[in-house]
């Protein structure tokens, strides 16, 4: 077995692990610091809202035009005294966008073009593109975000708790705000490529989250009838169990994205693949982050307000302070130690259940006369 295959099954089996929960503090912090940058883009950049939100018109050019990249922009800009963004197609022609004209004015773009790049007007193809197509898109895609969020809330507090809904949401949003403060941050282009990605990551968000509040739903059944361990302690072995699991899924859904912005965007010059591979690379890697930083700490802080859990707290303390004084072993942190059923006191049900947990095999042999089994 690989070291990371080993690593996964100690982790797994509790044998060791990261104190996430009890740094909650920090990462609550980062993400902090992370999404006031990313407002602070928003509010001081903006977007770069493309060509299909603001209208406006792209021209396309003969193929196997001598001007290159750089002097037709130039040559657009000045014509337009509008930014242009131009690229060049496989087929060796120009594609030149002009945002924010009428019909008017990209006539007279259109002649100079053919002026500056010495072709015929008439090979010159332009098309407009109104606002109202973009603003559509937008709605669209506002109302699909407002009716998946709900559909999340509503089947996480019906699977799990509201505690869960609250918390996933919370990382959905702060996933969309990292993601989009990025892109304000960068400059990129929003097209509707755009908005395709920010609806797509929100679904492997989603699925980091569920697979770890699962993890936890069933380690924590019957937690208040045992007294070694406290609900964040066990919300600790969910994270560690799972995190190999959610570190190996997000990079393989990263690398192939990771191709397309760098390579295709960036080597090859296919600039229209960065509207969607950043917005998929940023936010897969934010939704991995929230999974295991955000949504499960802050669901075992909500818990640990409950008076149930906070009983279960005191007690769990009292034991391991009893144990102290009298010179026993303590019951130290899941993340810290194994999670060995051998210890646990008879009259007392583990907080993990399951195919790890076999309470009648511990009580096999007892009640029997001493000598051999039969």
């Amino acid at each position: 077995m690989s070291k990371l295959g080993t690593l996964g099954a100690r982790l797994h089996r509790g044998e060791i692990g990261y104190d996430f929960v009890g740094k909650r503090k920090i990462w609550y912090a980062i993400s902090i610091l992370i999404t006031i940058t990313a407002i602070l883009g928003l509010t001081v950049r903006g977007l770069n809202m493309g060509i299909e939100f603001q209208g406006g018109a792209v021209f396309t050019t003969p193929k196997h035009m001598t001007a290159s990249v750089n002097q037709t922009e130039t040559y657009a800009q000045d014509a337009s005294g509008h930014d242009a963004i131009v690229q060049k197609l496989g087929d060796g022609t120009l594609r030149i966008q002009i945002a924010g004209i009428d019909t008017g004015k990209s006539d007279q773009i259109k002649d100079q073009l053919s002026k500056d790049l010495k072709v015929d007007s008439e090979q010159i193809n332009a098309d407009l593109v109104g606002p109202s197509w973009g603003d559509q898109i937008a709605n669209k895609a506002w109302e699909g975000l407002a009716i998946f969020m709900v559909l999340v809330v509503i089947y996480l507090a019906i699977a799990f708790e509201w505690r869960m809904a609250i918390a996933a949401l919370v990382a959905l949003i702060h996933d969309i705000t990292i993601t989009v403060g990025i892109y304000a941050l960068v400059g990129f282009e929003v097209t509707p490529g755009t908005v395709i990605g920010l609806l797509t990551i929100l679904g492997y968000s989603l699925y980091d989250t569920v697979v770890v509040f699962d993890s936890l739903k069933e380690q924590t059944k019957d937690i208040t009838k045992q007294t070694r361990y406290t609900y964040s302690e066990v919300a600790d072995r969910s994270i560690n169990g799972t995190l190999v699991r959610s570190i190996n899924t997000t990079v393989v859904a990263l690398l192939p994205v990771a191709g397309l912005l760098f390579i295709g965007g960036g080597v090859l010059g296919a600039g229209m693949l960065n509207d969607i591979s950043l917005s998929l690379f940023v936010g897969l890697a934010a939704g991995a982050y929230s999974s295991i930083f955000i949504a499960t700490p802050l669901v075992a802080d909500l818990k640990e307000r409950e008076p149930q859990m906070k009983a279960l707290r005191k007690r769990v303390l009292a034991k391991r302070a009893q144990a102290a004084a009298k010179g026993e072993p303590l019951d130290a942190p899941v993340s810290a130690v194994p999670f060995d059923d051998d210890d646990e006191p008879d009259d007392a049900t583990p907080a993990v259940v399951g195919p790890r947990n076999q309470p009648a095999a511990r009580n096999r042999g007892r009640g029997r006369p001493s000598g051999k089994r039969r």
